[in-house]
């Protein structure tokens, strides 16, 4: 609300219109030099910007209100989460105490069966002996009272033999075991210490990238950062040593951060064990890569780091198939030859029916109509790029598919090029031909020139294209080799350019200029000096 009174005010005032502060809210007497038209459109191109300003600022409120939105979501799902993590993890805390009394009881329980059982043992062996032990007293209390000599002595005899063999006298009198149970005495004064300290897992405060360190190079993004040296919440510093860090990334059209990140698609890369990771291998088919890192321990993952976005300008384009012509079929990056007719499926015929007769070569009245005014036609199997080069540096490669027998790439002047005109055969195209029907050949191809280059076909050719300076060259990627160099004047903006017969290539875009272009580049402006 405080932008839009700012604004309102500029308007008002005259600041930032066009209009002086002496002819803003005046009479018409004093503005006299200034038309009626002249101050609305002042007051108009003013409140355009207003507009302008408001809508962008809508556009970052709508963004940022959508991210909290998603932060609030996020939350409450991160919040159940935990939660529900948090009750797994006391259930098996409870379980383990559980399993762990059991433990203890059954061992307690063990030793007390087994004195018991050797008690019950002595008890029951004492009671015997006891009862013996007064059977005997009885029986010689009974012989004290006999009076007949003989038998007395034979009574006196079985008396002593008997108290010889008594189990009274073979009897312990001492218990085998004692009742004191105090070795089970327990003491989990510490254990119930570390569970009251039971708390939150500390967790690896965000690092920060170094954007300075951050090298964007071959299609390769470099990010390198700093670890965070802040404590953990906890404040004990105990956070631990850092096992790792993840890193994401997402591509993105623009630099706001705050729009980007919201609903973005992230890439992941783990288990980094280095401050710095290298992702290659990436198609900069944006113009920007948001990149973003966090630390990780043995316990958790931390929060991440304030994203980063990577500018990643590149050259991407695709087939124009409007423009191509009707036997070429565009698939992607992507592009087929598919004749039509039964005598087009054999190269051979087709060969010899082109040699022989201009009959195969429709006219233009008979195929404008069905095959569209900017389609090429004839024997021009070509299919341009749609997107136009009026400036800078440009690369990208295309590699043939296995069944190729013919075909060219290039770049050309869309306006010049006419529908049944080839390319290299105008002073508007510049070309490398490449072919191997009948037998193998290359030829750089302009103006209706050719020239014959004694290397290897290549399976991947990269084109690199720099307009400002003029330089068209062509590259043997697998042998780092350069194929051919035209030097031009380029006045018009330019378009790749292909042609296929008999097979069919792919085109790989996206690209940045490779490093190794700049040994071609002084390699070849050397011998251009020399020549001059």
């Amino acid at each position: 609300m405080q932008l839009l009174h700012t604004l309102i005010l500029k308007l008002l005032t005259g600041r930032g219109c066009g209009l002086t502060s002496s002819c803003v809210l005046r009479p018409p007497s004093v503005c006299l030099c200034l038309s009626v038209s002249q101050v609305m459109d002042a007051q108009k191109e003013a409140l355009h910007r207003i507009i302008s300003t408001l809508a962008n600022k809508n556009e970052e409120l709508q963004n940022f209100l959508e991210m909290v939105d998603s932060t609030l979501t996020g939350l409450q799902e991160e919040s159940c989460k935990v939660v529900s993590e948090l009750e797994a993890e006391l259930d098996q805390l409870r379980c383990a105490l559980e399993e762990k009394g059991m433990e203890l009881r059954d061992i307690i329980t063990e030793e007390k069966q087994r004195k018991e059982a050797e008690l019950q043992r002595q008890l029951s062996e004492g009671k015997f002996a006891l009862l013996s032990c007064e059977e005997l007293l009885e029986f010689a209390n009974q012989t004290l009272s006999i009076t007949n000599e003989e038998e007395f002595l034979t009574a006196a005899k079985q008396i002593k033999e008997r108290v010889t063999m008594a189990p009274a006298f073979r009897l312990t009198t001492r218990p085998m075991v004692s009742d004191n149970m105090s070795q089970f005495t327990v003491d989990f004064s510490l254990e119930r210490a570390g569970l009251q300290r039971l708390h939150f897992l500390p967790v690896p405060r965000a690092p920060e990238i170094d954007v300075s360190s951050c090298v964007v190079r071959d299609n390769a993004i470099t990010v390198a950062w700093h670890p965070s040296n802040e404590v953990d919440s906890s404040g004990d510093g105990g956070v631990g040593p850092i096992e790792c860090y993840e890193l994401e990334y997402s591509k993105a059209n623009c630099d706001n951060l705050l729009r980007t990140t919201g609903g973005a698609c992230w890439e992941k890369v783990s288990d980094i064990r280095e401050t710095a990771v290298t992702i290659s291998g990436l198609k900069f088919d944006s113009r920007f890569v948001i990149v973003r890192v966090r630390a990780r321990n043995k316990a958790a993952a931390g929060e991440f780091s304030e994203p980063v976005a990577v500018e990643t300008t590149a050259f991407n384009f695709g087939f124009d198939a409007a423009t191509a012509h009707i036997e070429l079929k565009v698939h992607g990056d992507m592009v087929t030859w598919e004749p039509q007719g039964v005598k087009g499926h054999d190269p051979r015929l087709r060969g010899k029916e082109n040699k022989s007769s201009r009959s195969a070569t429709p006219s233009p009245s008979k195929t404008a109509g069905s095959r569209g005014r900017d389609r090429f036609a004839g024997e021009s199997y070509t299919v341009l790029g749609n997107q136009e080069m009026n400036g800078g540096r440009h690369y990208w490669e295309l590699c043939p598919l296995s069944d190729w027998k013919s075909y060219s790439v290039g770049v050309a002047y869309r306006a010049s090029l006419g529908r049944f005109d080839q390319l290299g055969k105008s002073t508007g195209s510049w070309c490398l031909h490449a072919s191997q029907w009948l037998q193998s050949s290359m030829a750089a191809k302009h103006n209706n020139r050719a020239k014959a280059l004694d290397w290897p076909l290549p399976q991947r050719i990269g084109i690199y294209c720099d307009y400002e300076n003029g330089d068209l060259l062509f590259i043997d990627v697998d042998r780092l080799r350069l194929l051919h160099a035209f030097r031009a004047k380029f006045s018009q903006p330019l378009v790749p350019a292909f042609t296929v017969w008999c097979g069919g290539i792919t085109i790989a875009t996206g690209l940045q200029v490779p490093s190794f272009m700049g040994n071609f580049l002084s390699t070849n402006r050397s011998l251009s000096s020399l020549s001059q």
